[in-house]
């Protein structure tokens, strides 16, 4: 699998420097963590030793060694109260450093994300990208607990463990030695073999994250279709290839914990038999059998604990790589060294276009070429599919092009930064998507430093007011994800009242009141009028009736124009395109 080699060749270095990028900035909390790990990992090998001390001198039963036996005792409980400062320390250190460093992760994910291009989006699915975030600053919160908790102290601990029986007898710390390299030696080839699994654990759960985010997201369609038995057994189907993915990787790390268990009884075995003969001997003394027994369990306890150590290990950078790859993803469409509009006249040219769908490989445009004036107001007409969606994606710059120019006031707008261009381009879509915040933050959205007020008469000159009127809570109405409280010519009426806040130079309305009823469109036709008023307006239009007062009527058929005129020279045209499909059409209102 091409993300398995992926992963295993690059992307934990990856992983790393987007982390660092973060921590970084907190670098004195991060080393201080470190060193007292360290420190306090290094004391718990100590201080055994000097309990051996007392052992020995409480042993000999001579009690004019009281003192010595006192000293002893007090410089174990100095001991003991400066590694207890270091664990404090680091324990306080750690929980200030991860909660910061988390927070920057989901800043830097987010930012560099939100970045992102139309198509990337379109791409993706919400609840996905949402999961990578989570899981991206998650990953480093189980690392860094793993490496301050176990990590640091399995490793001080060990070597310690072993330097110190080394210093009561040298066999038996070359027997520790072996059975360690041969112990984390397994670990590692077990665990570097289980990796593919825990990527396919790991894709499976964002599979299962996709699918639930689009089922839910989608559940007025499953109700209105009756499909809910059929999302049942899809996103069912997909959960149980989770769970047949997440039982397989466990039962490979119960298989490690298996061999594990079967090495700590055969190391406890031959070091207790060699014990044995040795006390038999009086090579080793009661006293130094208790105390090689304690460094034993404990370092049973570390070694046991490196398997779930590096199985963190690899989850962790497992969660995080797939964020990781989206922060090394280059964007689409980026800014260099971009020029700026000012006093935007709003002269629209495409200048021999070509554009070409990189899914499907389909032409929408070739050699496409068209010019807007200043406030001239046009319509863009023709059926699905035949580019005019494409040709507002393209002047607002979510799409790259391939070959041509577009031009605002004479300035190529792929040298314009995104957001200065898209701050001079009010868009009303068809279908209005909301956030799930206040109406009066959503309509503010259209201008985010606009006044209480501003955002009031917006609404007015939109007719929102009218059933913001009837809501509860008023303007401080939450509207549900996406909107969905609001019914569809509620969306539409915020969309307009943003627009009217907003009062860029440049207007576009892709079928602005195609989801009010004819009480409302009339409402709004003043609105529209004082809205378009000075403006250049591109109307991306299905109903001809809202269109025919326009002064150019662009006629957009397979990328190319057929037709240009106003409306009635375009219903002059004998067998002409816009002739026919105004005959079949009816109702509506104009914009004059």
């Amino acid at each position: 699998m091409d993300k398995e080699k992926d992963y295993s060749n690059l992307h934990r270095g990856l992983v790393l420097k987007y982390f660092w990028q973060v921590i970084r900035n907190f670098k004195i909390p991060f080393f201080v963590i470190i060193i007292g790990s360290i420190i306090g990992a290094g004391l718990d090998i100590y201080i055994p030793l000097q309990f051996l001390k007392l052992w020995n001198v409480l042993s000999s039963n001579n009690f004019e060694l009281v003192s010595k036996a006192r000293s002893i005792i007090i410089f174990i409980s100095i001991l003991g109260l400066i590694r207890w400062m270091f664990r404090r320390t680091v324990g306080f250190s750690n929980s200030y450093f991860q909660a910061n460093v988390m927070a920057g992760l989901r800043e830097q994910a987010f930012s560099y994300m939100i970045g992102h291009s139309h198509s990337f989006f379109s791409n993706n699915f919400g609840g996905s990208l949402t999961q990578k975030i989570g899981k991206y600053a998650r990953a480093f919160e189980k690392l860094m607990d793993r490496l301050v908790n176990d990590g640091m102290p399995l490793i001080i601990r060990s070597i310690g463990t072993i330097i110190a029986i080394y210093t009561l007898d040298h066999k038996y710390a070359y027997i520790l030695t072996v059975f360690c390299f041969v112990f984390l030696a397994t670990a590692l080839i077990y665990t570097k073999f289980k990796l593919k699994y825990d990527v396919i654990a790991a894709m499976s759960d964002t599979k299962t994250t996709g699918a639930l985010a689009d089922s839910i997201s989608n559940h007025s369609s499953i109700q209105l279709f009756a499909g809910h038995d059929y999302e049942k057994e899809r996103v069912g189907g997909i959960i149980q290839e989770q769970k047949k993915s997440t039982v397989f990787n466990w039962f490979l790390w119960e298989g490690l914990g298996s061999i594990q268990s079967f090495y700590f009884y055969v190391m406890e075995f031959v070091v207790f038999w060699i014990a044995i003969g040795d006390w038999r001997l009086g090579i080793l003394t009661l006293p130094v059998i208790v105390l090689i027994q304690g460094y034993l369990g404990r370092l049973t306890e570390n070694l046991w604990s490196f398997a779930g150590i590096v199985r963190t290990f690899y989850d962790g950078f497992a969660d995080a790589q797939e964020m990781a790859l989206v922060l090394n993803t280059p964007y689409e469409i980026d800014d260099v060294a971009p020029n700026e509009l000012k006093n935007v006249k709003g002269e629209i040219v495409f200048n021999n276009i070509t554009y070409i769908y990189e899914n499907n490989n389909q032409k929408v445009f070739d050699n496409f070429s068209l010019t807007i004036k200043a406030g001239e107001k046009i319509a863009l007409v023709g059926s699905s599919g035949a580019g005019k969606s494409t040709f507002v994606r393209l002047l607002m710059r979510l799409f790259n092009l391939k070959e041509g120019k577009i031009l605002i006031d004479g300035i190529d707008i792929s040298t314009i930064s995104q957001k200065n261009l898209r701050e001079k381009i009010g868009f009303v879509p068809q279908d209005p998507v909301l956030f799930h915040r206040t109406l009066l933050e959503n309509i503010r959205y259209g201008r985010r430093d606009a006044t209480d007020e501003e955002v009031k008469r917006a609404a007015e000159l939109a007719h929102c007011d009218e059933f913001i009127a009837n809501l509860p809570k008023g303007y401080e109405t939450y509207v549900g994800e996406r909107g969905i409280k609001l019914s569809g010519g509620e969306r539409q009426r915020v969309a307009i009242a943003r627009a009217i806040l907003k009062n860029a130079p440049i207007l576009i309305l892709d079928e602005a009141t195609s989801a009010l009823d004819s009480e409302s469109e009339s409402l709004i036709q003043d609105a529209l009028h004082n809205l378009i008023e000075g403006k250049t307006v591109i109307v991306i239009a299905h109903r001809l009736s809202t269109i025919r007062g326009m002064e150019r009527i662009i006629v957009i058929q397979d990328g190319k124009i057929i037709e240009d005129g106003n409306h009635d020279k375009l219903l002059e045209i004998e067998d002409g395109v816009y002739r026919k499909l105004w005959n079949i059409q009816a109702g509506g209102f104009e914009i004059r």
